[in-house]
């Protein structure tokens, strides 16, 4: 990467980011975080509420949205200081760092650029092996991750 302040912002990104990877273990409750803490607490919905200042059933209603995916993350922080708790909120990028994330997206940009200049070098019959191909798509990848171009993301 030519932007050595950049190449920072990733790493740094990528250390932050490293922290939530154990909790991908973690999965959900079925009937949502809400529900397990405030029944583990054995707080009633009335009680719930009143915490939130909400009736009982604006209360069920905050557990429903959590559960269906469709609650507000204010929402969320909401109800977790009604039960004593702090949202924690993050990400984890799928292929395991962004720095992961820019090499994969690189070098797919790359296999295209080089399939494109391969037909059109196949149809003036000047076929590559694959050997130079893949060397091809390679070299281009890497010039794309040092670049990191605009257009990377399109």
């Amino acid at each position: 990467m030519k932007n050595l302040k950049q190449k920072l912002i990733i790493e740094q990104m990528d250390t932050k980011l490293k922290e939530f990877i154990p909790l991908l273990k973690n999965q959900s409750p079925e009937s949502g975080w809400l529900n397990a803490i405030r029944t583990s607490l054995k707080m009633s919905f009335r009680q719930f509420g009143n915490r939130m200042n909400l009736t009982p059933q604006g209360a069920e209603g905050i557990e429903k949205r959590e559960k269906d995916g469709s609650i507000t993350l204010r929402s969320l922080e909401e109800a977790g200081r009604a039960l004593n708790m702090k949202l924690v909120y993050g990400f984890v990028p799928m292929d395991g760092s962004i720095e992961k994330t820019i090499e994969k997206r690189a070098r797919d940009i790359a296999l295209e650029i080089v399939k494109t200049t391969s037909n059109t070098m196949a149809l003036e019959d000047q076929e590559n092996t694959s050997k130079r191909l893949k060397k091809a798509v390679e070299d281009k990848a890497k010039q794309l991750v040092y670049e990191m171009p605009r257009h990377l993301w399109d």
